[in-house]
């Protein structure tokens, strides 16, 4: 097989996404290479990765390492801690939409928590007016968003989160039960143990704001309220905040409270975060006696080293688009590695999707990965010393470093680590297509040959690919309508034990086959499994008979169709048809 893309398409996305004018895939892997190299020797290392496409940087990170453009690498952001005040100071809400606006301005989505706002009626006294609420000032950064995604062909990304126990919970909730409201967000709620609780004993609960209680709500009567929502319309999308804090790494010096538009970093204030994904179908090797298929696992055990160290180079030669974030992100140091392409490599070994062995061999891989990049960490942690913020002691007492092997913790006491985080499962939409549609993170297959909306500078088009594994290996995939909520709860759990972030996953919904006691318990046993998210998708709510009305047609081949119809901006690249989504 050649290098890059093998697709007429899959190469032009590459192009249109990430290379400077006049690059070829090669090209573009020498220039992004050469951005990250740590010497001479690691240059060609990791060049070599980059070029069989074993490793995919995020797009950001393709786009600007080495380009003349001034663009940021990072995917991932949370905005400042915003105060209650409209205009007085540098975090106020215009403040901080100002910060909003250079960030996306400059490729980076970005997350907020609304929660420090005043609820909707709530007096402001030096004023002698009341409040409008989180609801109204999301209204101005989803104006800023839509208008920093005329710039170029990456829209502007958000996700705005509000606690479960703000006043204003209930027409948050219904944000947006309307595709003309808030399409520059997408918007989570953040649950803590509290609420799940008060469900469980099926008891009221305080909605409240300064220590001021303003009212009380039946805290089931609300999780069935949120449960309709996603239903019909794919959103809210659910953070189990408490279980993101209590598994932080940085549980000693940070406070969680938003995430990054998909949800795959959880991140405190001005903090970012890197992304790129291992391409588990580039490790997959044909037995030449048997003609069996089996997983390189010496060769992914090889790759992680070169990567770890590539990526935490980006870390010092980024650009940012405000002070703090840069101030933030040498401090910790995080970078978010995860995976693409595992359905389509875990059923060409022969296991279908979500059964006992997909998942056991999922998390062998993962275990791999994670155990990897700890101890490259390490290493680098021994040539350049840990990250500022580390403390030995209190990292060491933290809940995720745990259940880490015994021989990564010694080398942490001993040692110290470079990157506070290092692990994160994104929905990779984008890079996945430019490889040659491998399938989406760790997605099942949606079909044998998908239509994908894809948003390029001249519009939304409709392609029509062929599945990665089914052209290459002839792999027959169990589709995503054939995978029940379990199983998908089961891929779910089982990434999550192995990642220090967080996991961006979607649990796609049979619509009137999935009975509703169903839909709703998986929420419930996401959280006492150990999730620190959950979205879910339903193919027969209202969204997608909105979304795709008139719009999506058949494409017999591969051909750039501008649909002139689209009139919503999504944040992050939202598929119609799969639920799913792509920040990059």
């Amino acid at each position: 097989m050649g290098v890059g893309p093998q697709s007429t398409f899959a190469d032009q996305l590459h192009a249109e996404k990430y290379r400077q004018k006049g690059e070829d895939f090669r090209g573009a892997m020498n220039r992004v290479a050469f951005a990250m190299a740590d010497g001479h020797d690691h240059y060609h290392d990791f060049r070599e990765v980059l070029l069989d496409m074993r490793f995919m940087p995020g797009g950001r990170i393709q786009a600007a390492m080495g380009a003349a453009k001034k663009v940021t690498p990072y995917n991932c952001f949370v905005a400042s801690k915003i105060d209650d005040s409209f205009v007085e100071g540098d975090n106020s809400i215009m403040g901080v939409a100002t910060q909003a606006a250079q960030t996306m301005r400059m490729g980076g989505g970005i997350g907020y928590d609304f929660s420090t706002l005043r609820p909707s009626g709530a007096l402001i006294k030096k004023l002698g007016s009341r409040s409008s609420g989180p609801m109204a000032f999301m209204n101005i950064f989803n104006e800023v968003c839509k208008a920093t995604s005329s710039a170029g062909n990456r829209r502007g990304a958000q996700m705005g989160v509000l606690r479960v126990d703000h006043p204003d919970i209930v027409a948050f909730v219904h944000a947006k039960n309307n595709l003309d409201k808030l399409n520059g967000f997408n918007i989570s709620v953040a649950v803590t143990d509290e609420f799940m609780e008060a469900v469980d004993k099926q008891s009221s609960f305080e909605l409240k704001f300064g220590g001021r209680v303003y009212d009380e709500i039946d805290a089931l009567e609300l999780y069935e309220m949120m449960m309709r929502s996603t239903w019909d319309w794919a959103e809210p999308g659910i953070l189990f905040i408490d279980t993101i804090n209590r598994m932080n790494n940085l549980w000693y010096c940070e406070e969680i409270a938003a995430t990054n538009p998909c949800g795959e970093q959880p991140l405190a204030p001005n903090a970012a975060c890197l992304l790129g994904s291992f391409n588990l179908v580039r490790y997959i090797r044909k037995d030449k006696q048997t003609g069996l298929y089996y997983f390189d696992f010496d060769q992914l055990k090889a790759d992680i080293p070169h990567v770890v160290r590539a990526m935490n180079m980006v870390i010092d030669r980024a650009i940012y688009p405000l002070q703090a974030q840069m101030d933030a992100a040498h401090a910790k140091r995080r970078m978010g590695l995860g995976v693409t392409g595992v359905a389509n490599a875990i059923e060409t070994l022969g296991f279908p999707y979500g059964t006992p062995d997909y998942i056991a061999m999922q998390g062998t891989i993962l275990k791999v990965i994670e155990h990897g990049a700890y101890m490259a960490s390490i290493d680098l942690a021994k040539e350049k010393g840990p990250f500022p913020l580390f403390d030995a002691e209190k990292y060491l007492a933290g809940e995720y470093i745990k259940t880490l092997p015994e021989d990564v913790r010694a080398g942490i006491a001993k040692h110290g680590i470079l990157n506070s985080h290092l692990l994160s499962i994104a929905p990779t939409g984008t890079i996945s297509q430019t490889a040659d549609n491998v399938s989406s993170s760790i997605e099942p297959v949606f079909e044998e040959v998908t239509q994908r909306p894809v948003f390029m500078a001249e519009g939304k088009i409709i392609v029509s690919e062929p599945d990665y594994a089914f052209a290459q290996f002839g792999t027959k995939p169990k589709i995503s309508d054939h995978v029940s909520l379990d199983e998908h709860l089961g891929v779910l759990l089982n990434a999550t034990k192995h990642v220090d972030s967080a996991v961006s996953k979607t649990c796609n919904t049979a619509g009137d086959f999935t009975p509703w006691d169903d839909f709703k318990a998986l929420y419930r046993r996401a959280w006492e499994g150990g999730a620190k998210g959950v979205t879910t998708f339903n193919k027969d709510g209202k969204r997608l008979a909105l979304l795709t009305k008139g719009t999506i047609k058949s494409v017999a081949k591969v051909e750039e169709e501008v649909d002139q119809t689209e009139k919503q901006v999504e944040a992050c690249e939202f598929d119609a048809a799969t639920g799913r989504r792509s920040c990059e």
